[in-house]
């Protein structure tokens, strides 16, 4: 059977205090791959710059000049995360067998990798990396993690839990994931949806190697959001059952007013008349903000702009 040629793409964003440190260890983890007859001498790992702002594209040309194994494409514009994610795996996706995807910061840990190509020579198309514990993250990160991945399930999202995008996919599947054109990317929500046969590596979550994450609340509040609007019709369903229970409560309301008005039991009513105004507008405005969503979406589909441009090449 030929040897797999195994592709591991790293998306990066200021990430020149990392990289040194990160390459020497996949490197090695490739030599210790090859030795074991797993995968095929060719295999490499590809760099994507995300517009980053530092020398992380300096430091990717030199990992070259030391490594020709080491290669990169740099985008011309910093796109965020799922972007540069999907552009690396793109560019892969006919030079390789398989490919998996690891942030460089190496909290994912990079010897799940042999077990995921084990699993791959199994037959499983797509192997996720699940984290074994949380217990290494603050009791605020994990408790809305676990809030997270719930409410993406009752939402309606198939996802994985504890899964990031620490995964491995086929040629195959990366060629099936490149059918998929939306502009608003959640990955994660995506690759479930392909289908083929997938398995589950757990691993430990390990310290950051060096640097800041590039992942604080406000871009996962983000991130939570595109997953919802982008798979899921339920919080404009939702609204319109609170509309529902609402205009039920309001019938009950109006059938009491009219009998106390015939009774002539009127009272001014300031207090909970205030109330109802204040909640009533809570409701509207934030129907209109989550249908909003669901229009901004619709407007950045329909305008099929390229999803990210490729300024340099290092290969």
């Amino acid at each position: 059977m030929k040897l797999p040629i195994l592709a591991i793409v790293i998306p990066c964003y200021n990430e020149q205090e990392a990289l040194p440190l990160t390459m020497p260890e996949l490197l090695k983890l490739l030599d210790k791959m090859e030795s074991q007859q797993l995968i095929d001498k060719e295999s490499y790992v590809l760099c994507v710059n995300d517009g980053s702002r530092d020398d992380t594209w300096d430091i990717i040309g030199k990992l070259h000049a030391g490594d020709s194994r080491v290669k990169g494409i740099s985008l011309a514009h910093n796109r965020g995360h799922q972007y540069a994610l999907l552009a690396g795996l793109m560019e892969v996706k006919d030079k390789c067998d398989i490919a998996i995807s690891i942030d460089a910061d190496l909290q994912d840990d990079p010897q799940a990798i042999i077990e995921m190509v084990k699993h791959y020579l199994n037959g499983d198309e797509i192997v996720y990396g699940v984290r074994s514990s949380r217990q290494t993250d603050t009791w605020f990160k994990r408790s809305t993690a676990h809030a997270f991945y719930k409410f993406q399930k009752m939402m309606g999202l198939e996802t994985i839990y504890d899964h990031a995008d620490y995964r491995l996919m086929s040629s195959r599947a990366l060629n099936m994931l490149a059918d998929y054109r939306e502009s608003n990317l959640f990955l994660r929500g995506i690759i479930p949806t392909i289908g083929l046969q997938h398995s589950v590596v757990t691993y430990a979550r390990n310290e950051r190697i060096a640097g800041e994450s590039k992942y604080p609340i406000k871009k996962m509040i983000s991130l939570s959001i595109d997953g919802i609007t982008s798979f899921s019709a339920k919080p404009m369903r939702t609204i319109f059952l609170i509309g529902l229970l609402l205009l039920i409560i309001d019938i009950g309301v109006a059938i009491w007013v009219l009998i106390a008005y015939f009774n002539h039991e009127t009272i001014s009513g300031w207090s909970s008349l205030m109330l109802s105004v204040w909640f009533l507008g809570s409701l509207i405005l934030m129907g209109l903000g989550i249908v909003g969503e669901y229009i901004g979406k619709i407007f950045i589909e329909v305008k099929n702009r390229p999803r990210y441009a490729i300024d340099k090449t290092i290969w």
